[in-house]
């Protein structure tokens, strides 16, 4: 479903636990890392594909979860052609999001990652708020910056900040290492989760999921 201008209704997901960390997935057989996110289907307000993606991509239900905030307007990102499957090329231009601050009543074990057949994810963990944008695919780190920067105001005790790390990692993080072949052997954080699926490849040219990019 796209809009007059070749846009797809999506929402973004910010997730919080107690501390005001937020959820940090990586995409499965890949290096990059984000937000849950997905497409609105016909008939569906923002929240309703919210509460359907928060499921089908880290295994939450409603109960699990309260609603802090979310941006106001649409925030819009274009994929590069490289990204988009040949037959959707010149209709298709990229995402227009609604983004939930969403902080977890539940608990961290009640994540999952393998709620549907079709994960996105193959490894989380709990990071900082101003996420380092260098581990985000580029053509989305416009809208993660405007994103966070409008729900920051929404954190709970928000410590005013406005400090993106362009440059990498931090310190502590540096020490975390990933092989792009599922099952390979690599570190994660305390709190990081890693879900293998060897029989799944979501990469980013490839696959009906394409225009969830």
């Amino acid at each position: 479903m796209l809009d007059r201008e070749g846009f797809r209704p999506n929402v973004g997901i910010v997730l919080l636990n107690q501390k005001n960390q937020v959820f940090w997935g990586k995409r499965i057989r890949t290096h990059s890392w984000q937000f849950p996110q997905g497409g609105i289907d016909r008939g569906e307000t923002p929240e309703q594909a919210m509460i359907r993606e928060l499921h089908e991509e880290v295994g939450l239900l409603r109960e699990h979860v309260r609603i802090v905030a979310r941006t106001r307007d649409w925030l819009r990102y274009e994929v590069p052609d490289r990204y988009i499957r040949r037959d959707a090329r010149g209709f298709y231009k990229g995402q227009k999001q609604i983004w939930f601050l969403l902080q977890l009543v539940g608990h961290d074990w009640d994540l999952n990652l393998r709620a549907t057949s079709h994960p996105e994810f193959d490894a989380w963990r709990w990071n900082d708020y101003w996420v380092p944008l260098d581990a985000v695919v580029e053509f989305k780190r416009g809208v993660y910056e405007i994103a966070l920067t409008e729900l920051a105001r929404y954190l709970p005790r928000y410590e005013l900040r406005n400090r993106f790390l362009r440059q990498g990692m931090r310190p502590h993080e540096q020490d975390v290492t990933f092989d792009a072949m599922p099952g390979a052997n690599f570190e994660l954080p305390p709190g990081g989760s890693f879900e293998p699926d060897p029989q799944t490849s979501h990469e980013f040219d490839t696959g009906e999921k394409t225009h969830d990019i």
